[in-house]
């Protein structure tokens, strides 16, 4: 089968410039060294490039968790501009096609069945997807925002600009203009590259799937750390409507962290997020179906089955009135809080809904060690 023709654009600025990393960047670093300020300067630069897509193409414009003020737009567009990614309305299109199309070989755009190679950067070396460079009816949304059709617009004098101006304009600033394009110009922008390249690929291929398997994308700790984030991918593409990628406080999301701190400040608003019961169930859904795979060979694998399915209707059951619960109490504190009368009433109410949550939390907790137990069981 011919293969599509080159794209000699791309193939000359992703070739020059890791070329120029793995050699100039290190024999001039080695021959004259690089100063503190400058190596800061090139790590400065990778966090806007990376959060200027994760925050702004891929959460904010691609999928719509939050909306934000016009001034974030603008700092978002311009660092996107610097990640050399091409626009945010291109980006999003195709992005919002990989989700649609997952893994699928023709209409993924970065389908990861096509291997590692081709989802990092295979793809955008060659004409794979020619009829879908101008087609942007799956962003029209996009095309009624001021500063994305601006961007897109003049986009390759904003790139040119970001990643040939902005290097020189701190070199003469501090006084090495060769150390801040090599830094802050070349090495940034390769790492910045591959770093994000890193979520089609190697998050499509190694980690967890406690969420859903229906796709090939991965949990991986690891990966967020260069991804600034984005590493919960098994997580994201079951919920991709939620803000957030790293929902536990512990999980390594500044993205995250950057679009809580813009909502304190009142640049950002309408935060999505996916209740925890739907989050809930779909992780229990997993383990039920993994427990099916793990006893499926058993003698009397149609009654473990069964006995399964029973104990995770029940499971269910109480988690759904666990979160019911919890809702309530929500509701009747919002409430007391704007009530002028029956503050007794109220405070009564909650006090039983109180009650009554933590005597569910504890039914679902006893539910669930019945249900370990079980896996327990069949699993010798």
């Amino acid at each position: 089968m011919k293969k599509p023709p080159l794209i000699w654009l791309n193939v000359f600025v992703f070739a020059s410039t890791f070329l120029v990393a793995i050699t100039a960047v290190p024999w001039y670093g080695y021959t004259y060294g690089f100063e503190t300020f400058e190596v800061v300067a090139m790590i400065i630069g990778i966090f806007v490039c990376g959060l200027s897509i994760t925050g702004g193409y891929h959460r904010l414009w691609s999928h719509r968790t939050y909306k934000a003020h016009w001034s974030v737009r603008l700092i978002f567009a311009l660092g996107g501009a610097f990640a050399l990614q091409n626009s945010a309305i291109h980006w999003s299109s195709d992005h919002r096609r990989h989700h649609k199309h997952v893994d699928h070989d023709d209409k993924d755009p970065y389908s990861a069945s096509h291997g590692f190679w081709f989802s990092h950067i295979g793809w955008m070396l060659r004409e794979y997807n020619a009829m879908m460079y101008t087609d942007y009816t799956n962003v029209r949304d996009l095309q009624k925002d001021g500063i994305a059709v601006w961007q897109h617009k003049y986009y390759n004098l904003l790139a040119f600009a970001m990643n040939v101006g902005v290097p020189i304009l701190v070199g003469l600033l501090y006084g090495d203009v060769w150390a801040s394009i090599l830094l802050l110009g070349v090495a940034r922008l390769v790492l910045s590259h591959h770093f994000t390249f890193f979520i089609n690929s190697w998050a499509h291929m190694w980690g967890t799937q406690p969420y859903t398997d229906r796709n090939t994308a991965r949990d991986n700790a690891l990966l967020a750390i260069f991804t600034h984030g984005e590493g919960y991918h098994n997580y994201h593409h079951i919920f991709e409507t939620d803000y957030r990628n790293g929902i536990k406080w512990y999980q390594y999301d500044p993205t995250k962290w950057l679009i809580n701190v813009l909502a304190w400040c009142n640049l950002a608003s309408d935060l999505r997020t996916v209740p925890e019961a739907r989050i809930e169930q779909a992780k229990l859904k997993m383990e039920l179906k993994r427990r099916h795979d793990k006893v499926k060979h058993l003698p009397n694998s149609e009654e473990v089955i069964l006995r399964l399915n029973q104990e995770y209707d029940v499971l269910c059951e109480k988690l759904n009135a666990f979160y019911k619960a919890k809702v309530v109490l929500f509701e009747s504190k919002k409430k007391s809080l704007n009530a002028k009368l029956d503050k007794i009433q109220f405070e009564q109410q909650i006090r039983d809904t109180k009650l009554q949550l933590s005597q569910l939390k504890d039914a679902f907790h006893e539910q669930r060690k019945v249900w370990n137990n079980m896996q327990l069981n069949f699993s010798h």
